[in-house]
């Protein structure tokens, strides 16, 4: 069977993201999986990685893993095994690098000397006996400082090096800079050397378990320590590890150091961080706010900007607070007490995180999201159409969706499931979205499952659609027929008729679409999974603006058209238009009661 260069290219670009050659033949829909071996041995694939460490073979892979949807447990095992295989390199490294100054010192003295020094260092990096679970007796400041040195890097060891300046701290950093793995090291290193507490809130159960899992991780590879529970852990100081995901209620009780990650993402901040704040109420305990932004209507912003301050007295009022450029790399305690640092994922790079490409995160990302996710800029308040407050409304934890198992065969059964498409005009990215309709007006919408194709032409992607079509009852398709999906429409219209419908683009459509969405956010009428972030900024992304020629009103992403139109807010925008604007009204029977 011949393969078409197409289909070999979205072979090559999975590869290079780190998708095994099983996950590129089911992906693609291969016969054989060992075609993707053959083109690999064939195309010099494995060259194109050459320059990629296996530390950042695994970090690309991880962020695959923790990107996705509905994980099954094969996958979270994949992520676990890729923690402690993470942890094993820098370990590693670190014995390297140890050795190396090891050779370097005993280059400096005698012969005789140096060798019985050189024997004497052998034996003492040898592991010790397996202690006993939990059993964290043996470890000394001196460990924590020399482990510190080389594993950490230097932003990691700037915020290390601070970490007393005081006991309220609050971050601004880019995403995938390496603050939960730093904070799970400086928690542990505080249990450990003063017995006190340490409790972790996070934005989901997903960031917790990551969370723990570094503990873990980093007290066996690092301290010959075996960490064991759950949730919640108790060493043998008794200092107790507390994880906790968007709920502080099962340790209010505690008094500790508390650490709250992604704060700008919480739907419930001020509930959360009341109760945060009364935990670390007592003694010299410290709390440590941590978070990529969001918008700055999002409540946390007050404590951010010094405002939630300023307000507490009338004299406070004229008093400044640093800016947000003056606060990069350069953490400054500031009036209200907090000790705050902003950290970009450019900082990083500059002090030696070579871990990312900044210019393949620009391009893999729209402008509003890289703005936010590695800029750290805040979405303005006032430009968007939606709210950011109503858009945290819409965030659940989909376990509770007992009707719904994307690893089923027949995820949703037979309901009935509605479907969207956005072809990107000018990039090379679609998005296909299946959003369940409410059965009852107590019901709401539903974005079940969102798909992005990269690279790959209509008929590719109109085959897919067939494929997801066969597990799901999808009895409309919304599709914008613009550029590439005119030529999706097409293919499906040959085994979908009835269920697709075109979208022609014009002011009126565009509008009809918007309006449609502001009425459900506004109603509370939909929701998706609280690991999608980026739905967030799409849909902040979208703003009023009138048309060039005619002055009318319109709306469009804050972006430019190189950079993409918010292509999962217009899918599931095409999908939900199928319900009329004015659903609230009953349609006027047409039958008549004749007497």
């Amino acid at each position: 069977m011949r393969y078409n260069s197409e289909l070999i290219k979205a072979a090559q670009a999975l590869y290079l993201k780190r998708h095994t050659p099983k996950e590129i033949a089911k992906s693609l829909h291969l016969k054989n999986v060992r075609i993707v071996y053959y083109w690999a041995e064939k195309y010099k694939w494995s060259l194109l990685l050459s320059e990629e460490s296996v530390e950042d073979a695994i970090n690309r892979r991880l962020a695959l893993l923790i990107g996705r949807d509905n994980k099954n447990e094969l996958e979270l095992r994949e992520i676990e095994n890729l923690v402690a295989q993470h942890v094993k390199l820098i370990n590693a490294r670190a014995k390297t690098q140890h050795k190396q100054e090891q050779t370097e010192t005993t280059d400096n003295i005698n012969a005789h000397s140096g060798q019985n020094l050189q024997q004497q260092n052998e034996k003492s990096v040898k592991k010790p006996r397996r202690r006993k679970k939990n059993d964290v007796s043996h470890i000394t400041k001196e460990d924590f400082d020399d482990v510190a040195q080389t594993l950490l890097y230097k932003h990691q060891l700037y915020v290390r090096e601070h970490k007393t300046a005081s006991r309220y701290r609050f971050i601004l950093k880019s995403r995938q800079i390496g603050f939960t793995f730093y904070f799970a090291f400086e928690a542990f290193e505080d249990a450990v050397l003063t017995g006190n507490n340490q409790i972790f809130v996070s934005s989901s159960k997903a960031q917790a378990r990551v969370f723990s899992m570094y503990i873990k991780r980093i007290a066996d590879e690092f301290f010959n320590v075996e960490i064991k529970g759950g949730d919640f852990i108790t060493l043998s100081n008794h200092a107790n590890l507390i994880l906790c995901a968007n709920n502080v209620s099962t340790a209010q009780s505690y008094s500790g150091n508390v650490y709250f990650d992604e704060v700008f993402w919480m739907a419930k901040f001020i509930e959360l961080y009341t109760g945060a704040k009364a935990m670390a109420t007592l003694g010299d305990f410290r709390i440590t706010l941590f978070s990529t932004p969001s918008t700055i209507d999002h409540p946390c912003h007050k404590l951010w900007s010094g405002e939630e301050w300023k307000d507490g007295s009338p004299k406070r009022k004229n008093i400044d607070f640093p800016d947000d450029e003056s606060l990069r790399m350069n953490g400054t305690i500031c009036p209200d007490k907090f000790w705050r640092l902003l950290i970009t994922m450019e900082d990083a790079i500059k002090l030696g995180f070579e871990k990312v490409d900044l210019d393949d995160l620009r391009e893999s990302n729209s402008a509003q999201a890289f703005k936010i996710l590695y800029c750290c800029k805040f979405a303005e308040s006032g430009k968007s159409i939606f709210d950011f407050q109503k858009l945290q409304k819409c965030v659940t934890d989909i376990t509770k969706w007992q009707d719904f198992d994307l690893k089923a065969d027949r995820p949703f059964g037979n309901r009935e499931v509605w479907a969207g498409f956005d072809p990107s005009r000018t990039r090379d990215n679609a998005t296909f979205v299946l959003v369940a309709p409410p059965l009852h007006p107590d019901e709401k919408f539903r974005v079940l499952a969102i798909y992005q194709w990269r690279g790959m032409n209509f008929k590719y992607m109109a085959n897919e659609i067939k494929k997801i079509k066969e597990k799901f009852n999808i009895t409309y398709i919304g599709i914008d027929i613009t550029g590439i999906g005119y030529g999706v429409y097409e293919h499906i219209k040959e085994f979908a008729r009835r269920e697709v419908r075109d979208i022609h683009y014009n002011v009126n459509i565009k509008n009809q679409l918007v309006l449609k969405m502001i009425d459900v956010v506004e109603a509370e009428r939909i929701e998706w999974d609280e690991e999608q972030k980026t739905l967030i900024t799409a849909f902040m992304s979208i703003e009023q603006q009138a048309t060039a020629k005619s002055n009318q009103i319109t709306y469009a992403a804050s972006r430019t058209e190189q950079t993409g139109h918010a292509d999962e807010f217009f899918a599931i925008a095409h999908a939900v238009v199928n319900e009329p604007l004015n659903n609230d009204k009953r349609r006027k029977s047409i039958w008549v009661l004749q007497k």
